[in-house]
């Protein structure tokens, strides 16, 4: 009874800022089905009776294009989410996938889906930068993880339903899917405000309290106002420089945080196990199921345990998640090695191939409890607004880079040195990340962004009043 009246307190007065998470974050499951089309889609276009003739070159920049659709957004994100606001590049982006899903749908060319997907990489990767920053702006401290985690919940859920109906339906079912989630997107998320963080920044006060009244469900704002509008006129009044994200300590040690963070999401093997599925079941020995049906639990597995995560977050923390989902992703990943090098020493592992199986899928919760889910809601808490925007573009370029980097790394030592010696390093990366989450990582649960930003400069006589919001924090920071 005690944890339901813990729940009923934790999200009292919030249906607002849900209801405006869910509208803003609509499209990401647009964005997860163009995330995951690639995988499911090239055996349809291999088949006899593929609705477009493609060749083997053309599939495999149908998965790079997207990659580098994102690498040349970035400049573009910057410039757009600090000029046009969050708001808008959110519409925007959703409006561009709208009109990806229209090309891919109706194009009787390859070369058209190629292009479409270049500017979907574009929008997701301007989507994924301006929703966290918005979530982060208006949600209240006490369920800012929550909000924030029902971006990746989204795309999620986009994955699954790209894996459930494009092996078995008509071609033309996901883009439909993809156009109708746009538009629904795009026309209930029109009439919600944009972040008072953001209205403040352009100079309009009035617009900027009345957001924060429709946000908090309450005219009783004035203190939050206040503290609000101290914080972002501080951040003006320093003029900020591009070098400042690596001169300035607190951005230093908020860059140094989110690079390890989205390195060791692809050094814990995401991307690998995703991609290879089934050559890993495969060169598992496994019989035990079919790949489309493997690669459909096992999306909808990361599915509820991100639910579930996004839960605990803001009662138990970010660390706690975080050291937990290392450890036990660690583990999954060193049983992989283990089975591999036993059967790559000439070890009989047929009575007990299911094992891969079993770790793979305890790899889909074990990873999206904490690794796959808590750095999207740290990378909107730790930067401050003069410097948000690139900061989380740049935590954006390492999430890619190290993408790449893994891949790399998986397919050269697999091929030279046997598939058992990749995991064996993946799952030292992942003792490190939790050594490295318990040591560096502050916990920012239930603080509010000025505070979070306190605990950043290790500033230890401001610190012991973190706990107290009505206290308003003035100083200059030293390079």
């Amino acid at each position: 009874m005690s944890m339901v009246n813990s729940a009923v307190n934790l999200f009292q007065g919030t249906f607002t800022q849900i209801l405006t998470a869910i509208t803003c974050t609509l499209p990401m499951i647009s964005d997860g089905m163009q995330y995951g089309w690639s995988a499911p889609v090239i055996p349809v276009f291999q088949a006899e009776n593929s609705p477009i003739k493609v060749t083997k070159k053309q599939l495999e920049l149908l998965e790079s294009v997207y990659i580098i659709g994102a690498i040349c957004g970035i400049t573009v994100t910057i410039y757009l989410v600090d000029k046009i606001g969050r708001k808008m590049s959110l519409i925007l982006a959703a409006t561009t996938t709208l009109i990806v899903w229209i090309v891919i749908g109706t194009a009787n060319r390859v070369e058209y889906i190629i292009a479409a997907r270049f500017f979907t990489g574009m929008a997701g990767d301007m989507a994924f930068v301006a929703a966290p920053m918005y979530l982060a702006e208006i949600a209240d401290q006490k369920i800012r993880g929550f909000l924030s985690s029902i971006i990746y919940l989204m795309m999620l859920v986009g994955i699954v339903v790209v894996y459930v109906t494009v092996p078995f339906t008509p071609y033309i079912t996901t883009p439909i899917l993809g156009v109708c989630i746009n538009v629904i997107g795009i026309i209930t998320y029109a009439f919600m405000p944009e972040s008072p963080y953001y209205l403040l920044i352009k100079n309009k006060p009035e617009k900027a309290k009345e957001a924060l009244i429709k946000f908090r469900q309450s005219k009783e704002v004035d203190k939050e106002f206040e503290e609000i509008s101290q914080s972002v006129q501080r951040e003006k009044s320093i003029k900020t420089k591009p070098w400042d994200i690596i001169l300035v300590k607190s951005n230093r040690k908020a860059v140094l945080i989110m690079v390890v963070l989205n390195g060791a999401q692809h050094m814990a093997c995401i991307s690998i196990v995703i991609m290879n599925l089934h050559l890993i079941l495969e060169a598992a020995g496994s019989i035990y199921i079919q790949t489309s049906y493997a690669a459909i639990i096992f999306s909808t597995i990361m599915l509820l345990s991100a639910t579930i995560s996004s839960f605990f977050m803001d009662r138990y923390g970010r660390k706690i998640l975080l050291i937990i989902s290392n450890i036990l992703t660690g583990f999954c990943l060193l049983t992989l090695s283990i089975y591999f090098y036993l059967k790559h020493t000439g070890v009989d592992v047929l009575s007990v191939s299911w094992i891969p199986i079993v770790s793979v899928m305890i790899y889909a919760a074990a990873f999206k409890f904490g690794l796959g889910l808590v750095p999207i809601v740290l990378t909107a808490e730790l930067f401050p607004s003069n410097v948000k925007a690139l900061g989380m573009t740049l935590s954006d370029v390492m999430y890619v880079l190290f993408a790449y980097i893994s891949i790399e790394l998986y397919q050269f030592l697999s091929d030279n040195y046997g598939i058992h010696v990749p995991f064996f390093l993946f799952t030292a990366c992942c003792v490190f990340t939790a050594a490295f989450t318990y040591l560096f990582i502050p916990e920012t649960k239930g603080k509010t962004l000025e505070q979070i930003q306190v605990m950043l400069k290790g500033e230890t006589n401001r610190v012991r009043n973190i706990n107290r919001p009505e206290i308003v924090y003035t100083s200059v920071e030293k390079v």
